[in-house]
């Protein structure tokens, strides 16, 4: 984590032996409340060992994050999405649990997305960068530009499959042209707020979009598209109207595109290095 980190106050989360998150001490005093289902022991939160199997622990897990929603505990459940999340120690490990999005903050678990920078190649053989703006009500950052699509990656749901469905349901794009998105990349940071601890990876795609095509507001998620010329799109990204993980995910494609000269760029390595944390 960053320099300010809470890191050294947080208690590592335990499940059968695999630490898989970090949990605040304000967090951690309230799941003292819970002890059939955390065990507070030597600066470690551990889920019950009597809770063997995935469905087990997801379902432990769960009551108790009813219950702190319903005690208006934490803000975050405020924004409760009836959507889980799999929890493991790495992503190619099996999860061992689930657990509703808007809580995993409170136990700083790790949290996967797919990004997609969609760009069109136009005429003189210039690049062209979609961008979408976030619609004025999203919870999060909203007006901020964001990546052409993005979401996050839900319980027993593949990459593939998370990215044709947010590429339907925020920019109706149809699954032929979705499905010519080329895994690139991977961006990795972890930030906190007043809400909890954030590690995340997003699994970086680029989709080039046919000439004459144009993304669509699909679930209301975005307030408009724009198609920028690179040096628009860069000119956007030293200010503040990117929401910050889409524009590391754009600077990633500026960086891999050749947008960025390590003769010229004075930060360049200190950019690549940034874009690859470890979780």
């Amino acid at each position: 984590m960053s320099v300010g980190s809470s890191q050294a106050k947080c208690c590592p989360f335990m499940v059968s032996g695999h630490q898989v998150g970090w949990v605040p001490p304000r967090v951690v005093t309230e799941l003292g409340r819970f002890p059939e289902v955390f065990q507070l022991q030597r600066g470690t939160v551990e889920l019950s060992p009597g809770l063997e199997s995935y469905t087990q622990r997801s379902a432990a897990v769960d009551t108790v994050l009813h219950c702190l929603r319903e005690e208006n505990t934490f803000r975050c459940l405020r924004g409760w999405r009836d959507e889980k999340y799999e929890v493991m120690p790495q992503f190619c490990d099996p999860p061992m649990l689930c657990m509703e999005r808007s809580a995993t903050c409170l136990f700083g678990v790790k949290r996967y997305g797919v990004h997609i920078n969609g760009f069109t190649r136009q005429p003189d053989g210039g690049v062209s960068m979609w961008v979408a703006r976030r619609a004025l009500g999203k919870p999060t950052y909203p007006g901020l530009l964001d990546n052409m699509v993005a979401g996050g990656l839900a319980a027993q749901t593949s990459i593939t499959q998370t990215l044709v469905k947010e590429c339907a349901e925020e920019a109706c794009i149809p699954e032929c042209i979705a499905k010519c998105a080329h895994p690139v990349s991977t961006v990795s940071y972890t930030y906190e707020d007043d809400e909890g601890v954030f590690p995340e990876c997003q699994f970086v795609f680029d989709l080039e979009v046919p000439q004459g095509f144009t993304p669509q507001i699909g679930d209301g998620e975005v307030l408009e598209f724009y198609l920028w010329p690179m040096d628009k799109v860069k000119e956007a990204l030293v200010t503040a109207e990117f929401k910050p993980n889409c524009a590391l995910v754009v600077l990633d494609f500026l960086i891999r595109h050749s947008y960025l000269d390590p003769d010229t760029e004075p930060h360049y390595q200190q950019f690549v290095a940034g874009l690859h944390r470890s979780l």
